[in-house]
């Protein structure tokens, strides 16, 4: 076992029994390896809920992933959804569209064959994000509504493009509901318009459905 794994195992007790961890000032190099430490946690807490063949699946999708994607384009990591690809807005589409740029297909053609080739039977889902600057030219409605098309743009593709079961995958439009930095920088507002495409366990095929049909009803009631 090695000294990260057992840290991590260590975080994991920790949390477990309630105890608060608090770390000091720590260096760059120290804060990198902290990054580190929260991600195989996250990969730790996210396998640890899966069947060993299902689990094995998902760490060699991530590797075929990482191998395959430039890190300028997409970042690929485990959070309590699964295994998540993050794709900021500029990779696929325009500003304020929702029809996917032709630099975005090559992007799209690679998870794809992963998807097809490496987690053949795990639910998917897509997810639209925004920041939060209300919509003023693009003729959307709000930041929900064209977060949902551009998750609908990449499941279309997906599907018809490169023949992925559609009974797999569920999009979601989250607007600016669940932002990665703060709005209040240029920098912060580009991490937050993103596309996620997940790879989920099996168990959470149903509960994500069921977020899917909660988050259309939600808007369908907004928009009323």
């Amino acid at each position: 076992m090695s000294r990260w794994t057992r840290a991590v195992m260590g975080v994991v007790l920790l949390a477990s029994t309630g105890c608060a961890v608090t770390f000091a000032k720590r260096s760059p190099w120290d804060i990198q390896q902290l990054s580190e430490l929260s991600d195989q946690l996250e990969q730790f807490k996210t396998l640890a809920r899966m069947k060993a063949d299902e689990a094995d699946q998902l760490r060699r999708a991530k590797e075929r992933l990482e191998s395959r994607l430039s890190p300028n384009e997409v970042s690929v990591g485990y959070d309590e959804r699964g295994l998540v690809t993050r794709m900021l807005d500029q990779v696929l589409f325009d500003s304020g569209k929702a029809q996917l740029r032709r630099g975005a297909y090559p992007v799209l053609d690679k998870v794809a064959k992963v998807l097809k080739e490496d987690v053949p039977d795990q639910p998917i889902g897509v997810e639209g994000h925004t920041d939060n600057v209300p919509i003023k030219y693009s003729g959307w409605a709000d930041n929900r509504a064209l977060s949902i098309a551009r998750a609908n743009a990449v499941v279309e593709y997906l599907v018809q493009k490169q023949g992925i079961d559609p009974r797999r995958v569920t999009a979601i439009g989250y607007g600016e509901e669940h932002p990665l930095a703060g709005n209040d920088t240029a920098e912060g507002r580009q991490h937050n318009r993103r596309v996620e495409i997940v790879i989920l366990p099996q168990a959470s095929g149903k509960s994500y459905e069921a977020e899917a049909d909660r988050m259309s009803r939600t808007e369908n009631a907004y928009t009323k």
